[in-house]
């Protein structure tokens, strides 16, 4: 059983070039390690490729590109932050090495890590040394293999399902870390520090699937030389706490308990992803499907066993048909069920019913349940910076360091500032203040507040247009037009990226644009506000400054024909894309 499998399963195909490199890296070594050393400002195609397991991306910073002159070579570095907890330290080691080493901004993705954008070649092991000694990790925030496991960020401490989601969120991180250690060797000379990866001790679920694997290999017993076909992104979140987005992952947990608060075990879904690519039908965002239920002593095998499916099977000549998805779509959900059980050596429990699931954003203050408090910022885009009189970077690095307060990040890139003292409060007010700041949501601009923009151009390597820096104007844009249609108070998720990779989950969005070309946009209708269903794309690309002209109608139609308190997107879910293109 395993590896067999996957060599049988593609023995008539050519295996990509991507796993060709992966098989010759000596687990995550070359051609990186040789490289590192040379003095040259960027890496080769192939240690590329090894360096994303590592949590960077060799980038290019388009605006500085000069005609006859090589590119702007530069790196993004990625944290790995289970449930995006960032202790103190660790975040004013990165809002420093940001500063000296980066672009001066620090940028919270969607999966609640930390980007650090315009790092050099030459400081790269200084960096990630450097994170790695303040309780960091970059290990796995890219490559494939599992990706940054997502978590609820709202600190309730008398919430007992809210502790189990952070706790499993860190052991399945854990579970599905790479044992090479590579990645020690290359960044740390080969010693371990103290640092927030630490991994699960081995038990009876991890030799069980390592058995069923049937390798020998003792240096990654699990994932092998070839790891992953792709990424493999995991969640886990309470009943009803839909700040996640739970459809979207390869695997999504559910904690269930008792009535007394005990854990009993878990729901799983399976099969999510954003991922699609343009005029390639074979190629589609997915939502998850209920697998089952499972019992809590049983959930790390159920993982592991998940996991090997999609290591043997996933396909590993064609990346666009790699993902997990793509595996449950082509086998439907009953089969693969199937499979897993196999892995697993038991049937799975009958999915558990659950509440109707709500988006939250946690912003404002809030009480954390022991006496403390928690406090959600507002981070346009993600980026936190000092731009002209908002300065929150600077107010970041004034409240973490003067109460030594951890952060959580949402996967909405927000900040939640955590345990803070009642007695905090007025000062923490005031700094805010200060810089420009507030801690009030209801003085936030809705579009401003529940819309999410990728980074793209100059640096994102997949990008084909604009997203975050044109997202602003764009919101500015639309809110006019709700003003004028005396829909100005009327919330709305807007979610736009440069490609259609789909990295803040645009198909979710009740209004979404997705980059189809410079200046161009595909705009996608229909995702509800509770996050449970996809929108659908409508008509051909659209250019960007006839997007007003391209929605009032809609908006009038919409405002003539909605039912009381139903929100745009359920309004154009319900409505449907044939009617809607008949305005």
């Amino acid at each position: 059983m395993g590896a067999q499998k996957s060599s049988k399963g593609t023995s008539q195909r050519k295996l990509s070039k991507i796993e060709k490199i992966k098989a010759n890296s000596n687990f995550l070594r070359e051609p990186l390690a040789t490289e590192l050393l040379q003095d040259t400002n960027h890496f080769s195609e192939a240690a590329q490729q090894i360096l994303k397991f590592h949590g960077s991306y060799q980038q290019d910073n388009r605006d500085n590109r000069v005609k006859g002159q090589g590119k702007d070579y530069q790196l993004m570095l990625r944290t790995r932050t289970p449930g995006g907890i960032v202790p103190p330290q660790l975040y004013l080691t990165l809002d420093h090495l940001s500063e000296s080493y980066g672009n001066q901004t620090l940028r919270a993705t969607s999966r609640q890590a930390f980007q650090m954008h315009g790092v050099l070649k030459q400081d790269l092991k200084t960096v990630i040394a450097d994170i790695i000694n303040n309780m960091g990790s970059t290990l796995g925030a890219c490559g494939d293999l599992n990706r940054n496991v997502m978590a609820p960020p709202a600190p309730f401490t008398q919430r007992s399902d809210y502790q189990y989601a952070w706790e499993y969120a860190n052991n399945v991180a854990n579970l599905f870390t790479p044992q090479t250690g590579a990645y020690y060797e290359i960044w740390l000379d080969g010693d371990k520090a103290i640092s927030a990866e630490e991994d699960l001790n081995p038990n009876a679920a991890r030799q069980q699937v390592l058995n069923n694997n049937g390798s020998s290999n003792i240096t990654e017993p699990f994932y092998g030389p070839h790891y992953l076909p792709r990424k493999f992104k995991c969640c886990v979140t309470v009943p009803g706490d839909n700040s996640v987005d739970v459809y979207t992952h390869d695997i999504s947990l559910v904690v269930i308990t008792d009535q007394n608060g005990e854990l009993e075990g878990f729901n799983v879904l399976t099969g999510g992803g954003m991922g699609r690519t343009h005029n390639k039908e074979e190629t589609f965002a997915r939502l998850s499907d209920p697998l089952g239920y499972v019992h809590k002593d049983d959930i790390y095998s159920l993982l592991r066993a998940i996991g090997a499916l999609q290591r043997d099977y996933g396909d590993r000549t064609n990346r666009l048909h790699a993902r997990m998805k793509y595996l449950i779509h082509d086998w439907g959900i009953d089969t693969f069920k199937t499979k897993v059980e196999g892995y697993f050596g038991k049937p799975l429990q009958p999915f558990k019913d659950l509440p109707p699931w709500q988006y939250q954003d946690f912003l404002g203050w809030h009480e954390q349940g022991n006496g403390n408090l928690f406090l959600g910022l507002l981070v346009e885009n993600g980026r936190i910076q000092d731009q002209g009189s908002l300065r929150l970077k600077t107010a970041l690095r004034e409240i973490v360091g003067q109460f030594n307060v951890p952060l959580r990040l949402t996967p909405h890139h927000n900040v939640l500032l955590c345990d803070i003292k009642r007695s905090q409060r007025h000062v923490i007010e005031t700094i805010l203040e200060k810089h420009g700041l507030t801690s009030h949501p209801d003085q936030l601009n809705g579009l401003i507040r529940y819309g999410m923009a990728c980074p793209a151009f100059p640096t994102c390597g997949l990008a084909i247009t604009e997203s975050e820096r044109v997202f602003p104007a764009v919101l500015q844009q639309i809110n006019q037009l709700l003003e004028t249609l005396d829909l100005a108070d009327e919330p709305l998720i807007i979610r736009m990226t440069g490609c259609p990779n789909g990295c803040v989950r645009p198909y979710l969005a009740e209004l979404g644009l997705v980059g189809k070309g410079p200046g161009s946009y595909q705009v996608w209708l229909g995702g509800t506000p509770d996050g449970t269903a996809l929108a659908q794309p409508y008509g051909p690309s659209l250019q960007i400054e006839n997007l007003e002209t391209f929605l009032e109608p809609i908006f009038r139609y919409f405002q003539a024909n909605r039912k009381p308190g139903e929100r745009f997107g359920s309004f154009c879910n319900r409505i449907g894309l044939d009617r809607l293109q008949a305005v």
